[in-house]
C-alpha cells in the first residue's frame, strides 16, 4: 500500500534548522537515503517554509473565492512537505514515520487507489 507522510515543522524543528541546517539536513537525508536503500520510498518533496509565506483560497459554494495571506491552519506546526513511500500496511507505515529522527509531526495518509 501508497501512504504519504506528511511533514509538519514545529517551533523545535525550526529552532534545530536554524541553529545548524547542515547537520539537520544530514540526519534527514540519512533517514530519506535509508528509506530509498530499502525500496520504501516513493517520491516526495520539501516545500520552502522561510522566505516565502504561502497563500491560502477559500471557494465558497456559490464559486466566490477568498484568498489570506498564510496557511490554511494557523499555529506551531507548518507544513514543510511530504513523502510517498510504499508499505505492507499501515501499522509499517506508522513505523516508518516513527523512525524519523528529527522533531517534526508526521500524519499518515493512505494513497487513493485509482479505480
Amino acid at each position: 500500500m501508497r501512504f504519504a507522510l506528511v511533514i509538519f515543522e514545529t517551533d523545535e524543528s525550526r529552532r534545530r534548522i536554524q541553529a545548524d541546517r547542515a547537520a539537520y539536513r544530514k540526519e534527514y537525508e540519512g533517514w530519506i537515503g535509508g528509506l530509498a536503500a530499502a525500496g520504501k520510498l516513493v517520491g516526495g518533496e520539501a516545500l520552502e517554509t522561510e522566505r516565502v509565506r504561502p497563500a491560502t483560497v477559500r471557494t465558497a459554494a456559490d464559486g466566490t473565492s477568498v484568498v489570506t495571506d498564510g496557511p490554511a491552519h494557523a499555529g506551531e506546526e507548518t507544513l514543510g512537505g511530504w513523502f510517498v513511500i510504499e508499505v505492507a500496511g499501515r501499522e509499517e507505515a506508522v513505523e516508518v514515520a516513527r523512525s524519523l529522527p528529527t522533531p517534526e509531526t508526521v500524519e499518515i495518509r493512505p494513497v487513493l487507489e485509482s479505480a
